[in-house]
């Protein structure tokens, strides 16, 4: 993985990514409990009063360093950490792209540890609700490679899927809750009314454990070759956060980003057209924040 250290904040994004990595999501994921407990973290949460009636809050500025559920924590550079509640109505944005305009089509999904945000906030109570979060979109670019580079390499050094989950929840901090896979025909990335069912099923599953979120991986068999497989997992997984979101009404600030996997941690033997079937799947892992648990 490369990057260019000669960009204006390049090495400070890596230095802060670098340092949220090495601390371990035991400290990065660790979201306080309510109620908030004395400074320097600072916790906050969102209400159900209409935007509208709400007076505005503090602008935050820092490093995303962990996410739950509808909550996300930045940690600022004094050291302070703020966890802030999301909702439909935040808006993410991006600047910096083509003649520096801003692009609003993101979704919280975009929203990943060691991305520098600034904060725009709604004040309700005792709480604050992110009213808008925007980030520039070279940050994201090199957020969004740390994080690919991490999940490739759980493809690189697994053996099977079971040896992935694991290492995600130790890597990561995450207690695996359930698993469900869908199957596709082969170079397909449809859906059957099966696998539609099953989604809604897993959705319903998970809004019933709290501080829940949803992580979808997409993977192929081993026919064709890398760069078309590579391409088929994300098609695939992209197909699937579509239809979890849209049918079974899962909020996308619930859902970690997507990750295609290619052929990477087959279930079965690729020698087989049994196993080959196996393997052309979209797991949709439901995931708690180890720090969280049962809070």
């Amino acid at each position: 993985m490369r990057f260019n250290l000669e960009k204006p904040g390049a090495m400070v994004l890596l230095a802060t990514a670098a340092i949220a990595a090495a601390s371990g999501s035991a400290l990065a994921q660790q979201l306080p409990p309510s109620p908030p407990p004395a400074n320097p973290e600072i916790t906050v949460n969102g209400a159900p009063a209409p935007a509208e009636a709400m007076p505005e809050g503090p602008e935050i500025k820092g490093v995303i360093t962990a996410r739950s559920g509808d909550r996300m924590k930045v940690t600022g550079a004094d050291g302070t950490s703020t966890v802030v509640t999301i909702n439909d109505a935040t808006k993410v944005s991006a600047s910096g792209g083509l003649f520096g305009i801003e692009h609003n089509t993101l979704t919280a999904s975009s929203l990943l540890n060691g991305l520098p945000v600034t904060v725009k906030t709604l004040q309700s109570g005792t709480g604050l609700l992110a009213s808008q979060i925007s980030f520039r979109s070279s940050d994201l670019k090199t957020a969004t490679m740390i994080h690919n580079g991490t999940a490739q390499q759980f493809g690189e050094q697994a053996a099977a899927t079971q040896a992935l989950r694991s290492r995600m929840g130790d890597i990561d901090k995450y207690d695996i809750k359930s698993t469900t896979n869908v199957h596709f025909a082969s170079g397909r990335a449809d859906l059957s009314a099966g696998d539609k069912a099953d989604l809604c099923a897993a959705a319903t599953a998970a809004e019933g454990i709290d501080n829940a979120l949803i992580l979808v991986v997409g993977y192929t068999d081993s026919t064709g070759n890398a760069d078309f497989n590579q391409k088929l997992s994300e098609l695939r997984a992209s197909h699937v956060i579509n239809y979890l979101q849209q049918a079974c009404h899962w909020k996308p600030y619930r859902m970690l980003t997507p990750t295609g996997m290619a052929e990477a941690d087959p279930l079965a033997n690729n020698d087989t057209p049994e196993g080959r079937a196996q393997n052309r799947r979209v797991s949709v892992n439901i995931l708690v924040s180890k720090a969280v648990d049962g809070m």
